[in-house]
């Protein structure tokens, strides 16, 4: 299958090219310049591993979304929370609808260049304060893309049972180096290790029993996350 991944740069999506590569026929990379703090760094990883992986890569700018929507995670919003993932607090990082709108704009590319899938590295660890990363979401977005073009794009989710610490394993076996991959929301020159996704991609190296190559700008104990219902 002809297959288009969505590309930011971060640990997931950075897996998912690679494990496509071995799946399918990947011919485009997507990625998205949407106002994010850590945008910059991000793309700069998901260039570096399209090259590498010989995948053309377009980037889409969206400056609406930083220009209009309300988040921290923007560069028009307040300041990224620091603490674990899972806590409430973490919810000032959501972008409304982000993924919808991504997964449109994709859907449309997709089947003008031919591809009849798009791959997303949506995974079992995506968080609750993050309602367009459930599967019910996902599984409502595929329908609706299938419905929505004549190629009945598929919306493929190889990780949607995997946790962090699974895709962090997944990577090893694929030999990538997570060094070149960015996480941090708040766009420094090193991973500040204390946000909330700096504090989930650890865990997930110590989870997965794998070393971390990541430099932080600090590393306390990682925080327990709050209790789970």
């Amino acid at each position: 299958m002809k297959v288009c991944v969505l590309l930011s740069g971060g640990m997931d999506s950075v897996t998912v090219l690679y494990d496509a590569l071995r799946r399918q026929q990947v011919v485009a990379a997507l990625s998205f310049d949407y106002g994010a703090k850590h945008n910059a760094s991000e793309l700069g990883c998901a260039r570096l591993h399209a090259a590498r992986a010989g995948v053309p890569q377009q980037v889409v700018a969206l400056d609406f979304i930083n220009e209009l929507f309300t988040s921290a995670l923007l560069r028009s919003g307040g300041d990224i929370p620091d603490g674990h993932y899972a806590e409430a607090t973490m919810k000032q990082t959501v972008v409304p609808f982000r993924n919808g709108i991504l997964l449109a704009i994709a859907a449309g590319y997709a089947e003008s260049i031919g591809a009849e899938g798009l791959v997303i590295a949506a995974h079992a660890g995506d968080h609750a304060i993050y309602p367009d990363c459930r599967e019910a979401f996902m599984r409502a977005m595929g329908e609706a893309m299938g419905e929505g073009t004549y190629a009945h794009i598929q919306l493929l989710r190889p990780f949607i049972a995997m946790d962090k610490a699974g895709i962090a394993r997944r990577g090893a076996e694929l030999g990538i180096d997570y060094a070149q991959t960015w996480s941090c929301y708040k766009g420094g020159r090193l991973h500040c290790g204390v946000c909330g996704t700096c504090v989930e991609r650890r865990e997930a190296f110590v989870l997965a029993d794998l070393l971390d190559p990541t430099a932080y700008e600090q590393t306390p104990p990682l925080p327990a996350g709050p209790p789970r219902a």
